[in-house]
């Protein structure tokens, strides 16, 4: 095609239609106002013909970049075909990352330092990146898009954009310079304009093909135990509460390491204000939505009240923001953590701000309790053998990891129990937005943060 230019605007009138069907398209609880093209740059021209694109899409009064990777070429594969966004101009273009013959071109991009237009492709300080690899997509995630180049690389392309560093970015960069054993190495990234600001689209790292998921384990162990029902659960097979004591370790020592590169601060009476009203405003909305959740309303407003008459100091740092078992990997050599985006659904300045590291304790916790339970969804009737052993095994493993993070924990925060009101209140909250979650996406797994809140609230955990 002569003039790729040609190609946007018939193409982007098509995107309203074809961005709810995307998995990674966070907008899919109303509808598309608009889509309004925000900066095309060609990465490659010919035949197929490689675009990046970056729109805005309005929601009433919602507005939300997103970074999309378009392909056009004569003929369309048929392998490609459910990539199909519409036929422009007599050529068919379609969602970029399953094209292989494509994608290849952004580890090049990376590998050769480039510029295109106002797009950015580096590698590490010291990293040694190899192109002529093709990228296929890996389909677990939701709310971006991830490459795999030849078992060597992973390319994570940030779908939903804003201005300035993304923190996977910048909390990776922070624990490499301290030598951080649980983070693959960071070994590249993609940076573009948006509103005349740098925006983050993408980073590059090592592939750990060796890995296992956390949430993968934790379920097997979970299924070893119910079918095993009349022994203890340290004499079960696949006990998991060894790994979940190391897990508890790895955690601390990567937010030891984010204090010592990046600092910490100690939280403040208006600053605790803030998180209690901020915890109150969530419940609010939730319970509107949600009548399940209304009459746990008391006992969860006094929880979070508490907060304001804490004593100790309640230490503040840049931590994971969205830490559970599918955010872990298994190696020979130990526990990785992944993903240090923070909370899709969170702004660039909620996920970019200090917070109390026992809210990543929490989220894993809560991870537990999920792990446990998503054995029993679906049954016939409540068996209350295997929801006590559901039980069992989440009470182990919270134990453990709590018992690993305090061994490595620094002495501000020691064993993250003894921060019982702290950790309870953040633990209730985080339950808070998996009703929202789960009322709005898997209605069938609403009653397990439904059942965590009464029991947390009413001190059974």
């Amino acid at each position: 095609m002569s003039d790729p230019a040609e190609l946007i605007d018939p193409l982007v009138s098509e995107l309203p239609t074809w961005l709810p069907g995307q998995r990674w398209f966070g907008g899919k609880d109303r509808p598309i106002s608009s889509v309004h093209p925000l900066g095309t740059t060609v990465l490659q021209e010919g035949d197929p013909l490689l675009l990046h694109m970056i729109v805005e899409v309005r929601q009433d009064d919602r507005v939300t970049p997103y970074q999309l990777l378009v392909a056009s070429r004569e003929k369309l594969p048929e392998y490609l075909g459910s990539s199909w966004i519409g036929t422009e101009r007599g050529r068919p273009c379609y969602e970029a990352t399953g094209d292989a013959d494509v994608t290849g071109r952004l580890l090049d991009l990376i590998a050769e330092g480039a510029d295109v237009g106002s797009m950015q492709f580096r590698h590490e300080p010291g990293a040694e990146v190899r192109g002529g690899l093709r990228g296929r997509p890996i389909t677990s995630e939701q709310s971006n898009t991830s490459l795999v180049y030849g078992g060597t690389y992973i390319l994570k392309l940030f779908r939903k954009v804003a201005p300035g560093e993304n923190p996977d970015l910048r909390l990776h960069r922070a624990l490499q310079e301290q030598g951080c054993e649980h983070i693959a190495p960071l070994l590249g990234s993609i940076t573009g304009d948006l509103h005349g600001e740098p925006a983050t689209l993408g980073m590059l790292q090592r592939f750990i093909s060796d890995a296992v998921d956390g949430w993968a384990m934790a379920t097997t162990s979970v299924r070893d135990l119910m079918a095993d029902p009349e022994l203890p659960p340290d004499q079960v097979g696949g006990d998991f509460a060894g790994e979940s004591q190391r897990l508890g370790q790895a955690v601390a020592n990567v937010h030891n390491d984010l204090r010592r590169a990046l600092g910490e601060q100690v939280a403040d009476a208006e600053h605790i204000d803030r998180v209690v009203k901020a915890m109150h405003s969530r419940l609010d909305t939730v319970a509107a939505a949600v009548p399940q959740l209304a009459e746990h309303a008391p006992a969860l407003r006094a929880a979070f009240d508490k907060l304001r008459e804490l004593d100790a100091p309640v230490p503040m740092q840049f931590i994971h923001g969205d830490l559970h078992l599918g955010q872990v990997l298994r190696t020979v050599t130990g526990w990785l953590l992944l993903d240090f985006e923070g909370e899709p659904a969170a702004t660039l300045a909620e996920r970019s701000a200090l917070r109390s590291p026992l809210r990543d304790v929490a989220g894993m916790l809560r991870s537990f309790d999920y792990a446990a339970h998503q054995m029993l969804l679906g049954e016939q009737g409540e068996d209350p053998k295997l929801t006590e052993r559901a039980l069992e095994w989440a009470r182990r493993n919270r134990a453990a990891f709590c018992e690993g993070y305090a061994k490595a924990a620094a002495d501000s925060l020691g064993d993250p129990r003894s921060h019982g009101d702290l950790l309870r209140a953040l633990e209730l909250d985080k339950a808070v937005y998996e009703v929202a979650y789960e009322h709005a996406n898997r209605p069938e797994w609403l009653g397990v943060p439904l059942a965590s809140i009464a029991r947390i609230s009413s001190g059974g955990e």
